[in-house]
């Protein structure tokens, strides 16, 4: 029977594969007989996007897991984490950790997006910066409901594979909450006047652009536009969310690999950059990386 599925696939594959395009970037990483394949995702979509090419599908369907940063299919440890991370505690409101003039740009963005200051009082000041931008991309037509990692669990789940957390959202959360209040100030102001001009949707657009055509040096473009300069939200992404994520999750994904023979590790496309990104650490670890696109 599988090897029946196997043969049908790959027929499948070679009569449409000039139908299909790469997408982000693909490594095989292999070590003592155990391979891992390293997907570049990104966490939107647009509905009708066709992500997952030859390729990849077949690396997907070789595999024993499907490995994502989150299953994001489970809302209620987010919800909980967001609780514990995005929230001030009762009696409290962002009214009382912003200056006068950050509140004043904060009601005038909460205001073009359609929201009341008193709907979001209790939210911390990262986190209402993130809905915004969130908001903004939705806008777009960039829904997280269309992300790439919702194709791979359809697929995991049709081909009754196991899915595995390299993180947990109390994890996840919880970086963004290590921002003190004059960093998270500034993180927010930075992310409302990228609203404001446009910045924040030309970012996310060139990064999502790399993604579907598969092209390293616009990838590598996203990633040094997001990642240089002195801003907050620059420094916060290139020391926490990829420099301090990025070694542990190659731990992860080795210890994963001490008990599956082949894994699908798919993870945000910018994890995979660098010279501190996921092939690099790996290679740095002994381990034989080849990138595939």
């Amino acid at each position: 029977m599988l090897f029946r599925l196997l043969l049908a696939f790959t027929l499948a594959v070679t009569a449409c594969s000039s139908a299909y395009a790469n997408h982000g970037q693909l490594y095989r990483v292999t070590h003592d007989g155990k391979t891992a394949y390293l997907f570049g995702t990104i966490h939107v979509g647009k509905q009708g996007a066709l992500p997952l090419a030859p390729e990849a599908a077949q690396a997907l369907l070789s595999a024993h897991s499907l490995v994502l940063e989150l299953d994001i299919r489970q809302s209620e440890p987010f919800q909980q984490a967001l609780a514990r991370h995005g929230r001030y505690a009762d009696g409290d409101s962002v009214q009382r950790h912003l200056s006068p003039d950050a509140l004043r740009l904060l009601v005038q963005a909460l205001s073009r997006a359609g929201l009341s200051l008193a709907s979001m009082e209790q939210y911390k000041p990262w986190l209402l910066a993130n809905m915004l931008v969130s908001m903004e991309l939705d806008h777009h037509g960039f829904q997280r409901a269309d992300a790439v990692e919702y194709v791979l669990l359809d697929a995991a789940s049709k081909q009754d594979k196991s899915v595995r957390e390299l993180e947990s959202a109390e994890y996840q959360l919880a970086l963004f909450d290590t921002m003190d209040e004059r960093q998270q100030e500034q993180y927010m102001l930075e992310n409302l006047a990228e609203l404001a001009d446009g910045e924040s949707l030309k970012k996310s657009q060139a990064l999502v652009d790399a993604w579907d055509s598969a092209d390293g040096s616009r990838i590598t473009d996203a990633w040094r536009e997001l990642t240089s300069g002195d801003s907050v939200s620059a420094g916060f992404m290139q020391r926490t969310l990829l420099g301090k994520r990025n070694p542990e999750m190659a731990s992860t994904i080795e210890r994963i690999l001490q008990q599956d023979q082949v894994a699908f590790v798919g993870v945000g496309l910018l994890h995979l950059v660098g010279e501190n990104g996921l092939p690099q650490l790996l290679r740095q670890r002994g381990y034989q990386v080849e990138q595939l696109y």
